[in-house]
């Protein structure tokens, strides 16, 4: 049998609450230790573990003290780059939630760094390991070129909600943070390279530090023609009307997430509801004879659901596979450091007021500024 990998599980939010739990469930992880910036929130994900684990609130002192084979990262994005360093230097592989750092280059550093040392990192895009968000996309690439992607995820968010969304965006604006999921599904969808990215943003209240916004919207163009549009707002001001849009169109029809529920009032700020789908629309644009449609619009029942918890176990599973079985991760990484280069360029253009072409330098994109 082939020895427990032993992981430090650092942050005990939502998500790092998630990641430890799969961890102690798998065969194969084995925690050492819970490090987080406040005892109260350890000893809570403690007890939810049943106990034991050794708890550290300076990740330095964890790293030290534990020892351990693997680092799971669940903080803030501003500190994703420096752990997952140090991480990679103490011979450690690497579990960190998206986006990969709060820069570009952050995000190039890590994966420099991953290369040299040869070890494993994983990022947080907990739709790749989403059955219904797999069948979205599948679909999405038998409706022909170009595509229209239209997608948000507004949250009207108050109480402890929208204290964590501000103390998120002392760090990134919502749509480098929830932005990369969706442009990663756009590049997926399009099998693409995008060419070109424009942002607006708006600051809606002085709640926020300075410089920031918690309204944004990105446009990307592939070089294909697809293009693709995201929006995510954050706060008590955002409107629960049509907060949750993904779909898709191409020549051949549509195909659009239907979730009655997770798309209902009172649902955006629902941590759990965000990678809920439901149902799937499909629209066929084929016409008969007589010019009217020739195919009535399916509606495909999706059976296969996962819970949050469930799809994070997907991850921390796909994550000890990569370890135990060398799994080569370097078209994983490419598409995180892809999707964060939009984002990234979504920022520069409303920054800027121009739009933002990235050029293709030595194999990968880069991003430069242009009229």
């Amino acid at each position: 049998m082939k020895s427990s990998v032993r992981v430090l599980c650092v942050g005990a939010g939502h998500m790092g609450r998630s990641h430890a739990l799969a961890y102690h469930r798998i065969d194969g992880f084995e925690i050492v230790g819970i490090c987080t910036r406040s005892s109260q929130s350890s000893s809570k994900l403690n007890r939810e573990l049943g106990g034991g684990y050794a708890e550290f609130h300076d990740f330095a002192t964890a790293l030290q003290e534990t020892k351990p084979d693997a680092v799971c990262i669940s903080t803030w994005p501003d500190t994703h780059a420096l752990y997952a360093t140090a991480a990679i230097e103490a011979g450690c592989h690497v579990f960190v939630e998206k986006p990969l750092a709060d820069s570009v280059a952050g995000a190039e550093q890590i994966i420099q760094r991953a290369n040299a040392s040869d070890r494993k990192v994983v990022v947080g895009y907990i739709l790749r390991h989403h059955p219904s968000w797999t069948r979205f996309t599948e679909i999405a690439k038998t409706l022909g070129k170009p595509l229209v992607m239209r997608m948000n995820l507004n949250q009207s968010s108050s109480g402890a909600a929208w204290q964590t969304h501000k103390e998120l965006m002392s760090t990134v604006s919502p749509i480098v943070d929830c932005g990369v999921h969706y442009v990663d599904v756009m590049c997926q969808m399009t099998g693409s390279r995008p060419v070109r990215v424009s942002g607006i943003g708006a600051r809606l209240t002085d709640e926020l530090p300075d410089g920031m916004v918690n309204y944004g919207q990105l446009q990307v163009t592939f070089a294909d023609g697809s293009v693709g549009w995201y929006e995510a707002g954050w706060g008590p001001m955002m409107s629960e009307t049509a907060f949750f849009i993904k779909d898709v169109v191409g020549p051949k029809g549509s195909v659009s997430i239907v979730a009655e529920t997770a798309g209902s009032a009172g649902q955006s700020a629902n941590v759990d509801a965000h990678t809920q789908t439901e149902s799937l629309r499909l629209h066929h644009s084929q016409l008969d004879a007589e010019g009217n449609f020739a195919k009535h619009d399916e509606l495909l029942r999706l059976e296969d659901e996962l819970d949050h918890d469930a799809l994070c176990q997907r991850e921390q599973e796909y994550f000890l596979d990569a370890i135990r079985n060398d799994l080569d991760l370097t078209d994983h990484l490419d598409d995180a450091l892809h999707s964060m280069r939009i984002v990234a360029a979504a920022d520069e253009s409303f920054r800027t007021g121009k739009k933002v072409e990235l050029v293709q330098e030595n194999s990968s994109n880069t991003v430069g500024a242009g009229s």
